[in-house]
């Protein structure tokens, strides 16, 4: 299982960025759950989203009307779309998958706001 996270960059306060999380599996090892978790300077890692294998949807209270999390047409690809960006936003975004047999991160993805 890999995860491969981008779409990072510079965006000013008020912007919009898409990161995109392309996760391969294997036949006898599936992904039921992917999150997006960010960790800004100094801080500890967090929870921002996250997406199940049904659809089903969840956000931390902190990103909720700005942020959506989905699926794209590719299998197992899945987008964070952040809008009304501020500044607290900024931060190394990362994408988990959840298997049966555990959790497997992908490299992260620099995102900065600039204010």
């Amino acid at each position: 299982v890999q995860l491969q996270a981008s779409g990072g960059g510079l965006v000013q306060a008020g912007g919009s960025l898409r990161l995109s999380c392309a996760a391969s599996e294997t036949d006898d090892l599936r992904i039921n759950v992917i999150y997006w978790y960010r960790q800004a300077p100094e801080k500890q890692r967090e929870l921002v989203a996250f997406i199940s294998k049904g659809g089903t949807t969840d956000y931390a209270d902190s990103v909720k009307g700005r942020f959506t999390i989905s699926r794209g047409n590719a299998e197992n690809t899945v987008y964070l779309q952040m809008n009304s960006l501020k500044p607290d936003d900024t931060a190394i975004y990362y994408c988990k998958g959840v298997t049966m047999r555990g959790a497997y991160w992908g490299q992260g993805t620099l995102v900065t706001v600039s204010s």
